[in-house]
């Protein structure tokens, strides 16, 4: 895998990787016009691992209507300012949706499938919840200990 990133002006760039897909990234010390590399590196851990449980629920036939993964991540007050914590929390809508398959799902993502996950959970401790709706209404509600 290759990638690269291009001054643009000030400190925003537009990186490419082997997808051939540009990104605009922004320090936000000033006029924000695209994200931050640290914001990235938390949408990669969330867009890794609900990719996962997203394919692992629909091939076991779960009815999903929505999805996703949200994080929130703690950061040190001093430089580099590096991620301290992370809580992650996958939020399912659907009809009938199984909570043990959403928990199988959520292991095999965070234990055999999710690289940025494995790459990242020896540096900051994560906690891990799922809330599972049956449209609207909260149906089931816990945390998934790893």
């Amino acid at each position: 895998m290759e990638a690269k990133v291009t001054w643009q002006k000030e400190l925003q760039f537009v990186g490419m990787a082997d997808s051939g897909f540009p990104v605009k990234l922004d320090s936000h010390a000033g006029p924000e016009t695209g994200v931050s590399p640290m914001e990235l590196v938390v949408m990669a851990l969330a867009g890794c691992t609900a990719m996962d449980v997203i394919s692992i629920l629909v091939k076991k036939k779960m009815t999903v209507t929505s999805f996703e993964v949200r994080v929130k991540a703690d950061r040190a007050d001093e430089h580099p300012k590096r991620f301290t914590k992370a809580d992650l929390e996958y939020v399912i809508r659907g009809r009938g949706v199984d909570e043990a398959s959403v928990l199988r799902a959520i292991e095999l993502s965070l234990t055999q499938y999710c690289a940025v996950h494995a790459t990242l959970k020896d540096s900051f401790p994560m906690a891990i919840a799922y809330s599972i709706y049956e449209e609207d209404k909260l149906v089931k509600q816990g945390t998934y200990q790893h």
